[in-house]
Formats: structure tokens, sequence, C-alpha cells
């Protein structure tokens, strides 16, 4: 009977090829493939931590833990190939420096990000935020198209969870204001900012937990909640200075104001420390 697996040999070979044609490729790689690649990536990470998390329950067993370990390392290997195209991708993009001077920020985030948004369609940065699913004025009803586009959430929801995870580290500015943030969050409701946030959501929702729903009858917000704010409060602020310095690169001058801040008096205008 012929042995169809490659030798060790062969397989460091096709290896070192994938690496090969990968960089050549993301020389040239489009928007779409990008966007492509950076869904792989996260589908790609998730499958590697389920292989290791059962390779290490059948290590500690009896079943044969061999298979397991070959296919966890052979997914490290891919997914550290995507990691270095993306990495060339968003070099070649004119957001790319700057991207890298955001700690927490890293190829994977930076290339979903650039490859998703389209400046030219993106006068203020509410665009952003209504295309990212961030515009808590947006709802989308059952039947309904969604109105804001899925993978780009997802992406912004990973780059939040990276500024929590480095939020004591001082070199993480985004991490930094989503610990003012919640800290405010936190403060606001003890004091009862949130009583009609409570009201509306035990009106729209049937809350089946006896303890968040008991949270919600005394007037204020589960800890969950007040967490999710201030993570989306960070990420908002990171794409407002992304947009005001992708806006300056692209067309030579100051983005406009986006409308809470223009016509609303929401905020102030607060200059980026990049």
């Amino acid at each position: 009977m012929l042995n169809d697996m490659p030798t060790d040999d062969e397989q460091m070979f096709s290896v070192q090829r994938l690496s090969r044609d990968l960089r050549v490729a993301a020389e040239k790689m489009t928007d779409a493939e990008a966007r492509f690649l950076v869904d792989a990536y996260y589908t790609m990470q998730k499958q590697r931590i389920r292989n290791a998390n059962q390779h290490r329950q059948a290590s500690e067993g009896k079943e044969p833990a061999g298979v397991l370990s070959w296919l966890t390392q052979q997914s490290g290997v891919l997914e550290r190939q995507v990691h270095a195209a993306l990495d060339r991708y968003t070099m070649g993009h004119q957001m790319g420096s700057w991207m890298r001077d955001i700690y927490g920020i890293g190829p994977i985030i930076s290339a979903g990000l650039l490859s998703h948004i389209d400046i030219t369609k993106a006068p203020t940065v509410g665009h952003i935020w209504r295309f990212a699913g961030l515009d808590p004025t947006v709802t989308w009803s059952r039947g309904e198209t969604r109105p804001w586009n899925a993978r780009l959430k997802v992406v912004c929801w990973h780059a939040g969870e990276c500024f929590k995870r480095f939020s004591k580290r001082d070199e993480c500015y985004y991490g930094k204001l989503y610990v003012q943030r919640k800290e405010y969050e936190i403060a606001r409701n003890d004091r009862g900012g949130n009583a009609e946030a409570a009201r509306e959501t035990l009106a729209a929702k049937r809350i089946s937990d006896a303890a968040t729903k008991a949270i919600y009858e005394s007037g204020k917000l589960p800890p969950g909640r007040l967490d999710l704010r201030a993570t989306r409060w960070a990420v908002k602020h990171f794409l407002a200075d992304m947009h005001g310095e992708w806006y300056r690169r692209e067309f030579g001058k100051e983005p406009p104001l986006p409308y809470p801040i223009a016509h609303l008096n929401h905020a102030h205008v607060r200059r980026a420390p990049h």
C-alpha cells in the first residue's frame, strides 16, 4: 500500500512555497481579497483554539493526540502566513503607517478596517459608525435588511477587545479611554442616570434571568452592558481619529465635523495624539 502522506521535507517545501506565493500575491491584493483573508483568519483562529483544546483533553486521557497535535501546528502555520500577507497589504495602504502606531491594532484588524471602508464614501466619521453598526439610532427589525456591515462590526468588536486587553499599559491610548469611560458609566449608573434606558429595556425584552431583571427594575443597567458601552465609546473615538487622518491624507484638508458635534453640541473636537 502506498503512503500518500507528504514527508517532512515536502511539507517544509510546501510551507516555504506558500510563504513566497503569499508575499507576492499580497503586494497586489485587492480589498475584496483582503476582506476574505480577514474572515478566513478569524475562522482559522477559532478552529485552532478548538483543536488545541481537543488536543489538551486527548493528552490528558487515553485517546491518541498525534493527529490533533499535527493539525494544531499546521493551523498555526497557515495563520501566520495569512497574518504576514495582511501585514504586507496594510503596508501598501496610505493609512498603513498610521495604523502601525496604534497600540493594540495589528495587521488583521487594520486590514479589516482598510478593506471595508471607502473614505470617498464617508465624508464624516458618522458614516463609518453607521456602516459598522455603532450608531445607536439605527435599528434593525426582523425581516428587514441589516442596515450595517456585519463583518466590519466584527472587526470593530475585535478592536474593542484589544483595547480592553491592553488597557493597563501606558502605550495603549484607546485602552485608557476605555477605562475612563467605564468609570464614567459606572458612576452615572449608580446615580440613576440610566433609569429610562432600564425601563425601555424591560418593556422591549423578555428577561428570564431573575438577577438581571432585578437590576433593570432598580433603574440600572447590568455591568456587562456598561462594559459594552465603554468599549464601544473607545472604538468610536479610534474610528473618528482614523477617519480624520485618512480624510486629510486623501483630500488634503480637514474633514467635516460629524452631525452630533456640528449641529447638536454633543461633544467637542479632540485631536488624536498620534
